[in-house]
């Protein structure tokens, strides 16, 4: 998809330095890919707790 975006210059330089991407459009894709990773992380937090596993570790660690 083709999107036109004003962005700051010094901001793009500085995340590809950072993300080692060669294009904007890398820097761009990675940050977006980042961006909908830390929020299922989030979305995954929010059941920290709230589910029972009922699991023998013992028996788990037998078995690899």
């Amino acid at each position: 998809m083709r999107t036109t975006l004003e962005l700051p210059e010094e901001l793009i330089k500085e995340a590809m330095k950072a993300s080692h991407q060669r294009t904007k459009t890398g820097v761009i894709i990675a940050a977006l890919e980042d961006l909908v990773r830390k929020n299922k992380l989030q979305q995954l937090k929010a059941f920290k707790g709230r589910v029972e596993l009922d699991l023998d570790l013992n028996a788990l660690r037998k078995r690899a």
